[in-house]
């Protein structure tokens, strides 16, 4: 077991960070799933903690909405909701689109760059049907956009809602044809970023998410 205080160079600077890391990960990948029962001593065990770091990640983890509460019964994984999903990606389309135009007056050719580079680890994770590793560069993808715009307090919002929502994109990018409508919308999104269409940036980025629920809806209405 490692002590709280312990760090080595693969893990993050605490304890509470490494759990929060790895219980993300087994979110998203679906290793906990949706109405799973989070049992403290088994993942203490698991990671190599104590019960206090676990106890940490899981209240941030609770904020996010990504587990549950129940008195006497503990935590679980939080079931996949439609309603949840609706009202975060209104919220990050009113919130993305601040950072999109404010990013596009300050950035400079290296963003550009960037998103191209990142575009293209997302269609190499996609190939290899790596979808925990598309999911993050998709991440990275999106959030050169956001960071480009110096707002670490908008940043800091846009964060917490993608963490709420991480396990849909991963059942998102399940479906073949959902993954290459991804790479071809993320290619238009640079072409605009390139042209400095803040407007025609915004809108695609609208329909990029509108895809994603479209999908989305008919897959939770399924269950």
């Amino acid at each position: 077991m490692i002590d709280d205080a312990e760090t080595d160079s693969r893990r993050p600077i605490t304890a509470p960070a490494f759990v929060l890391a790895q219980l993300r990960r087994a979110i998203i990948a679906g290793e906990l799933l949706p109405g799973q029962a989070l049992r403290q001593d088994a993942l203490a065990e698991r990671f190599g903690v104590s019960r206090v770091p676990l106890r940490e990640a899981f209240k941030v983890l609770e904020g996010e909405g990504q587990v549950v509460y129940a008195p006497h019964r503990g935590y679980k994984v939080a079931t996949l909701s439609l309603t949840d999903l609706l009202e975060v990606y209104r919220i990050r389309e009113i919130l993305e689109a601040e950072a999109v135009r404010v990013s596009i007056r300050r950035s400079d050719d290296g963003v550009v760059g960037r998103l191209r580079a990142a575009a293209l680890e997302v269609e190499t994770a996609s190939a290899s049907g790596d979808l925990l590793a598309m999911t993050e560069a998709n991440r990275r993808f999106h959030f050169l956009m956001v960071t480009a715009a110096r707002m670490p307090r908008l940043e800091k919002l846009i964060q917490v809602l993608w963490d709420a929502t991480e396990t849909y994109r991963f059942v998102y990018y399940g479906d073949e044809v959902n993954r290459h409508r991804v790479e071809d919308e993320h290619r238009r999104i640079i072409d605009a970023f390139v042209a400095r269409d803040a407007e025609q940036v915004i809108t695609l980025l609208n329909e990029h998410r509108d895809h994603a629920v479209d999908a989305l809806r008919t897959f939770l209405n399924a269950r």
